[in-house]
């Protein structure tokens, strides 16, 4: 019986925007090179749900994998960390090869690092890039600038990389594709009485403490950051489903809404979870005054704060601090809202009351038409 057989069928949720994360031990050739075997259902996979009307981001391992096929070096444990960097240089051009050749639309590169999502700035800046990419009708493919990334390249956390790029392009759904059939109660490869677990409702001590190592050669993640990436999904509202790559049937039925292998369900929904961050992580000393009009677009009809509804910036903020909004009347101010600002303080205040399309007149660069975005806004 496969492993894959294990496990109960379950239905998929509805979704319309996921991260698909791909592991080395799925696209690596004996861990010489690259190879299409298990690449070419995973992309079939990505293709109907594009052509569902879905959108999909892939963060895919397996540079360093390539990058040893160039200059044929064995995989081994312990490599120098310059040379992982300098295999990942020469692999990454290959990599994107290997998924360009299963699309006729454009794939596109994206290398972060985790410092790029942490600081707010880049943070903003990578998901203006990702929106604009799928808006564009490309598929961005990620993964880690390993070539100057040393301390996550040590770590080789492609797992917590997909579920952080989950969160920074609102994601639905991450879908993990590795070699085993889902997540069991042991390592199945060495303990027969290891059980499959179809469900996961909240990951606790002792759902861990059942994760072992890395099961791959070519790979340097194992279940554990697995179960940490789902994690860091559930706490931004995302359900994570872990399944086994390497089984086409398994993967066909993805396409169909159908999932062999473990759901992780989130702490809370997608919204709620973005809500509650939006309402109580720390707020910059600074505001961003709005009129009656902004307000009611924002309160009546979730629209976003458009540069020509401020009547003011007060306090010193940056782009991608989280201020508060507040709306002028004739008692004094008073806070309706609160939000991730695309601009800083100076700059908003030279585009205030003005439209959109002044934008890079004014300032003579763009981050886009709004001052902050609805998916960064929440009401008061």
């Amino acid at each position: 019986m496969s492993q894959s057989a294990a496990f109960v069928e379950q239905r998929l949720p509805s979704w319309k925007r996921a991260v698909l994360k791909v592991g080395s031990s799925l696209l690596a050739a004996d861990g010489e090179g690259l190879s299409p075997r298990h690449a070419l259902g995973l992309a079939q996979f990505v293709s109907a749900s594009v052509a569902a009307g879905r959108e999909v981001v892939i963060v895919s391992s397996g540079a360093v994998a390539a990058g040893r096929s160039i200059v044929h070096r064995k995989a081994e444990a312990g490599v120098a960390m310059a040379e992982r960097q300098a295999l990942a240089a020469l692999g990454q051009a290959r990599l994107i090869g290997l998924w360009q050749r299963f699309f006729e639309r454009p794939v596109a590169q994206v290398l972060l690092t985790h410092d790029d999502l942490r600081n707010r700035r880049r943070y903003l800046n990578a998901r203006a890039t990702l929106r604009e990419l799928l808006a564009l009708g490309a598929l961005p493919v990620v993964n880690e600038n390993d070539t100057v990334s040393v301390d996550e390249l040590k770590l080789g956390d492609n797992d917590n990389l997909a579920a952080i790029v989950a969160a920074l392009v609102d994601a639905d759904a991450l879908f993990v594709a590795t070699d085993i059939a889902g997540f069991y109660s042991a390592n199945p490869r060495t303990n027969p009485d290891a059980r499959p677990i179809d469900e996961v409702e909240a990951l606790t001590p002792e759902f861990f403490a059942m994760a072992g190592d890395s099961g791959s050669a070519v790979g340097t993640g194992g279940m554990r950051t697995k179960l940490e990436a789902a994690a860091r999904a559930g706490a931004a509202g995302i359900e994570t489903f872990l399944f086994d790559g390497t089984n086409a049937a398994t993967v066909q039925a993805l396409a169909q809404g159908r999932l062999h292998g473990t759901r992780f369900r989130p702490a809370r929904n997608r919204l709620a979870a973005r809500k509650y961050w939006l309402r109580n992580a720390p707020v910059e000393a600074g505001r961003i005054v709005v009129d009656a009009g902004a307000a009611r677009a924002m309160q009546e009809k979730g629209a976003s704060l458009l540069p020509g509804g401020v009547l003011a910036a007060e306090g010193d903020f940056r782009r991608g601090d989280m201020i508060e909004v507040a709306l002028r009347e004739e008692a004094g101010e008073r806070c309706i809202a609160r939000g991730i600002s695309q601009y800083s303080a100076p700059d908003v205040r030279l585009i205030a009351r003005r439209h959109s399309r002044d934008i890079e007149a004014v300032l003579g660069y763009n981050y886009g038409e709004n001052v902050i975005h609805r998916d960064d806004l929440v009401l008061l």
